[in-house]
């Protein structure tokens, strides 16, 4: 899977990755110069399609690397995972259409230890008419945790929809729940 990179690519852009363990399984995450790119469980299904869209996307050849804000991320990941983190400060770059974009800026500002529909969120980017294309851009979200998609519910309140897979959301709803 390392070396994914475009077809044709005359660039020298790179994408760095690492494997990183937590207390809910190994993730993978993958950075630029500007921040973390990509941050998903190694067994989410759509991460193959993931790691070649971004390369495409960013023109770039991801490699098994070293990256200035790694060693952030997995600080702040154990302190998340240790009930002792509820904001992540480390730089993310989420390259996107606009509408993804604004959907993930939604994401972001969903307090710790809290949920919202996708109803919801669609009323908060003010396009009530597009919870379906809210939904579908909560799942094209490729920086799992740090933009908190697992915050986002149904309007049954069920847990619907999560890469990561409803165990692992269910999990972290209920810890950020006692640690609010």
């Amino acid at each position: 899977m390392f070396g994914v990179s475009p077809k044709n690519s005359k660039t020298q852009n790179l994408i760095d990755i690492k494997r990183i363990e937590t207390s809910l399984g190994t993730m993978y995450a993958c950075a630029v110069k500007e921040g973390i790119c990509l941050l998903e469980f190694t067994d989410r299904k759509m991460l193959e399609t993931e790691l070649k869209a971004l390369a495409k996307m960013l023109n770039a050849t991801i490699i098994q690397g070293e990256n200035e804000h790694f060693n952030v991320l997995e600080s702040q990941l154990k302190e998340y995972f240790d009930g002792e983190r509820k904001n992540f400060t480390v730089p993310i770059f989420s390259p996107g259409s606009d509408f993804q974009n604004r959907v993930w800026t939604a994401l972001k500002a969903i307090p710790y230890g809290a949920v919202k529909s996708y109803k919801e969120q669609s009323i908060i980017i003010d396009k009530p008419e597009a919870v379906r294309a809210v939904a579908n851009a909560n799942g094209m979200n490729r920086i799992s945790i740090l933009i908190p998609c697992h915050r986002v519910i149904g309007s049954n309140g069920e847990l619907t929809g999560y890469g990561g897979g409803l165990w692992r959301k269910k999990w972290l709803l209920e810890m950020e729940g006692e640690n609010k």
